[in-house]
């Protein structure tokens, strides 16, 4: 055989080995995730993958970053969480499945969807949002004020965008102005400066007029002692862990008082709220407990249109009428969801507190360090759920994806 005729078909031989070679690199870098809908009806959510496989079937280095793209060759967002969960949002037709593949490369920067922060200028509050509302938690700068504030906040908002720290920002330099024009005696200048930067007044795309005082507001716990709501102050300790763009999660701690001989006890609260969600996951767990006791997770409920609300075993919803309800003329939807259920849900009237009737409690007995799962949310009448009706289609829905959540499978 002629020499250079060898040669050639070496290294055509060669360059098809090579060629295969790279292609099988190429598809060992690459994983697809499949997420399956066995259900009738449509499901959007944010489903959690293993981080730690997907990198591993990736052939990730430490500090490798990669691209997760659907199935019109779309870049979407992901976010990586603190206990190493991979989170991406599907959509999936009734009875279909949704395909997504992730190779490595540098993903595009994204807007955060959900995103929240310590806001030490504003007496430590802790704020949060998704598209779809806000929740605020009260710190120690609040406590020391002597402000009572004991539950959580919820904010109204009518845009998918974050607002929340431009609230603050325009609240808080407003508040200024006001201080000045008032020590300068222009008073109607003062009062038109305050109603056009307060956040306590809608400019258009939502405001905070839900009232909170010494109740458990929207899905606090506490411990039931003697027939008495324990109900902790103000966080002692908080850790961020989770910060968008798809998932915000804090964890605090607690110190309640009055807790008879189980002084000293610490409670340990983990809160996280996902892109598209109305409802928020809370973890709660009582340290130091030295019997057993009765926990109380709970909305209140005021005096104005209080017979708007549903109980269940599993849920508890609450049409409020918020402050000024002939002025505001609108309801913010309120609820507790309960996917392992609890002993029972109940109305509890409340101490005389002006404007509020009572609590709706769904109670459950724990032992020390048992954690107990429950689910706090809100909605707006004026933004994304128009009455009470459509607010339960709204919950019963959230909590059977809650207790049948998208389970996707990640294939080579």
């Amino acid at each position: 055989m002629d020499c250079r005729l060898y040669q050639g078909i070496i290294s055509r031989t060669t360059l098809v080995l090579l060629s295969l070679l790279l292609a099988s690199a190429a598809c060992a870098q690459k994983v697809t995730i499949k997420v399956e809908n066995a259900e009738k009806r449509m499901r959007h959510e944010v489903v959690e993958v293993d981080l730690k496989d997907v990198e591993r079937k990736l052939n990730l280095k430490d500090g490798e970053e990669f691209v997760v793209r659907n199935a019109l060759n779309q870049e979407v967002a992901y976010q990586k969480t603190y206990d190493g969960k991979l989170l991406i949002e599907v959509s999936v037709r009734p009875k279909g499945s949704a395909v997504f593949t992730m190779q490595k490369g540098i993903p595009r920067p994204v807007k955060a969807s959900v995103i929240g922060r310590h806001y030490p200028e504003r007496l430590d509050d802790i704020t949060w949002e998704n598209d779809r509302g806000i929740y605020r938690l009260y710190g120690p700068a609040l406590q020391a004020n002597k402000e009572q504030a004991y539950g959580i906040d919820v904010w109204l908002k009518n845009t998918p965008d974050p607002v929340v720290e431009e609230r603050y920002a325009t609240h808080l330099t407003g508040y200024e102005a006001v201080h000045q024009l008032n020590k300068e005696g222009r008073k109607e200048e003062a009062r038109r400066t305050e109603d056009s930067v307060s956040f306590h007044i809608d400019h258009g795309y939502g405001h905070d007029c839900y009232k909170v005082g010494p109740t458990l507001g929207c899905g606090a716990p506490a411990v039931i002692l003697s027939g008495k709501l324990i109900m902790p102050y103000c966080y002692e300790t908080y850790n961020i862990l989770d910060n968008g763009p798809l998932r915000f999660t804090v964890e605090l701690t607690y110190c309640p008082t009055d807790m008879g001989a189980n002084k000293g006890v610490v409670e340990h609260r983990l809160v996280s709220l996902d892109k598209g969600m109305n409802y928020n996951k809370m973890t709660v767990w009582y340290e130091g407990l030295r019997t057993g006791a009765e926990v109380a997770a709970g909305i209140v409920v005021h005096s104005e249109d209080a017979e708007s609300k549903l109980l269940t075993d599993s849920y508890a919803l609450y049409a409020d009428p918020t402050e000024n309800p002939s002025g505001q003329n609108f309801q913010i939807f309120t609820g507790l969801l309960f996917p392992n259920k609890v002993d029972r849900v109940i109305t509890r009237p409340t101490m005389a507190t002006p404007g509020v009737t009572g609590h709706l409690l769904g109670i459950r007995h724990v032992n020390n360090n048992e954690r107990f799962t429950y689910y706090f949310g809100s909605a707006w009448s004026k933004y994304d759920v128009r009455s009470l009706a459509e607010w339960k289609v709204r919950s019963e829905e959230t909590l059977a994806a809650i207790k049948a959540p998208l389970k996707p499978l990640v294939l080579h």
